[in-house]
């Protein structure tokens, strides 16, 4: 006979279940190092939000070590040329550059951005879409203990191709939450970036410390779904690569997994009672070991 206590079981299991399946959203806010007033509004939101620190900014080693005692995880935001005529950052990465002078411009901005456990591209369209010179920053990351997060910046980045060979492991961002300082815009972003998340499994957003992204921010992340966990960039390093428009084929990636196809019976098989089947399933759920360490708790 079905037992309400057994549904209950169910129900907890099915719970459980879904929250195990939430999706991740990752937030790298950028440029960190030029805005106190406005970072340390980033700094009171979700320890999981994280900082990408310029490294060469007024206030690079203060804010780092700031989100690093606030639990927060530090990248340094290192410059790359853009294909853009625009001004540069000081120690901008250049595909010219040799071997030993992006060792130099790395190192510096390692002991400039302490607590740093990742690197991401600030601008780089010029850079990351040449193999060689991003080959050259692999091989220099490849003696640190950093993960690189593409910004994306550029369809054909070769970060992934010229990762290949080395310990680097490479994340690539999926939404900009503020290429538009208009607010609305930021709003549609932030809830792209969410369904994004939902569909496929985790999703990595950058936005800046402009006072409307903030502000967006401080009033959107308190309404983020259920199924949705906000996690730092290197909880999703275990992830597949999933492809997007942020994120264009890959030659050199494998292909994902595909079914074989979908198993058919001979001959049409008998409906399975509904009492029935909820009476499996709770069982199931009542004899896993999670439900009986609950059970020995309480």
């Amino acid at each position: 006979m079905f037992q309400p206590s057994k549904l209950s079981a169910a129900l907890c299991g099915l719970f459980l279940s879904l929250s195990a399946h939430a999706g991740k959203l990752s937030i790298v806010i950028d440029d960190f190092g030029y805005r106190p007033k406005e970072e340390n509004k980033v700094l009171q939101m979700p320890t999981a939000i994280s900082v990408a620190v310029l490294p060469n900014a007024p206030h690079a080693r203060e804010m780092a070590t700031k989100a690093h005692q606030g639990g927060r995880e530090v990248l340094i935001h290192l410059p790359m040329a853009p294909l853009s005529k625009q001004p540069l950052e000081k120690d901008t990465l250049t595909p010219e550059m040799s071997s030993t002078e992006i060792e130099r411009i790395i190192r510096e901005a390692s002991g400039k951005v302490p607590f740093a456990v990742g690197l991401n591209n600030h601008m780089g369209s010029k850079m990351t879409s040449s193999l060689p010179g991003m080959q050259k920053v692999m091989q220099v990351l490849n003696h640190y203990n950093y993960y690189f997060l593409d910004s994306m910046t550029i369809g054909n980045s070769q970060s992934i191709p010229a990762a290949q060979g080395t310990n680097v492991n490479v994340l690539k961002r999926r939404v900009f939450l503020d290429d538009s300082q208009d607010e609305a815009s930021i709003r549609a972003q932030f809830t792209r970036a969410v369904k994004l998340a939902q569909r496929d499994g985790y999703a990595i957003a950058i936005g800046h410390p402009h006072p409307t992204t903030v502000r967006v921010l401080q009033q959107m992340l308190p309404t983020l779904p259920a199924d949705i966990t906000l996690v730092r960039p290197s909880q999703l390093l275990n992830e597949p690569l999933h492809q997007g428009a942020a994120s264009p084929p890959s030659k050199t990636q494998p292909p994902r997994f595909r079914a074989p196809g979908v198993c058919k019976p001979g001959k049409p098989l008998p409906p399975v009672p509904q009492h029935y089947a909820v009476e499996l399933i709770s069982e199931s759920i009542a004899q896993s070991l999670l439900v009986q360490t609950i059970r020995q708790l309480f």
